[in-house]
């Protein structure tokens, strides 16, 4: 992929991935209003620039809207899945001190994400087999190369054991 445009890097995966707010379950949608001009809102502008896309990248499933030279100053809301809204003041600081106090009152902590990532290996792990609910597989013919189940492919004769009973009878006698 050619690097064109404008910070190029902010578009690669590496980039992308190191971005260290995973929000909360709660946050549905979250606002920035900020200004393209004036010295209050240089952190809003370098958050939205630098930072933004991780957080895209981390939250899938949070809606994120970018509202421009609508406010005074610069500030972040978060609508929560009861309604309840988090109204968060970015005048005056910088993008690395509004990543860090998102990150403490609307962030899942380190040992939260520890958990669900341990979870998730779990349930991922190959050798596991049984309900859907629980493991990816619920059946080791489910894998490729392995034989077929035989609920829904009959078994050759030669791996039956009746017809290898009845072949050991028929050579014995």
């Amino acid at each position: 992929m050619p690097m064109k445009g404008r910070f190029p890097v902010r578009r690669t995966l590496r980039y992308l991935s190191q971005g260290d707010v995973v929000f909360k379950s709660a946050v549905k949608v979250m606002t920035v209003n900020y200004n393209t001009a004036g010295e209050l809102s240089e952190g809003a502008r370098k958050f939205v620039f630098f930072n933004i896309p991780q957080i895209q990248y981390k939250n899938p499933w949070v809606q994120i809207m970018l509202f421009k030279n609508m406010t005074p100053s610069p500030f972040l809301r978060f609508y929560l899945d009861n309604g309840e809204q988090v109204l968060v003041d970015v005048e005056d600081k910088t993008n690395k001190e509004i990543t860090a106090h998102i990150k403490k009152i609307l962030g899942k902590s380190k040992e939260t994400l520890e958990k669900e990532e341990k979870e998730r290996k779990k349930l991922s792990h190959p050798a596991t087999f049984g309900p859907k609910k629980y493991h990816l597989r619920e059946c080791m013919c489910e894998i490729e190369g392995q034989v077929p189940c035989p609920a829904f492919v009959p078994l050759p004769k030669e791996m039956r054991g009746k017809y290898k009973a009845a072949m050991k009878n028929e050579a014995s006698a």
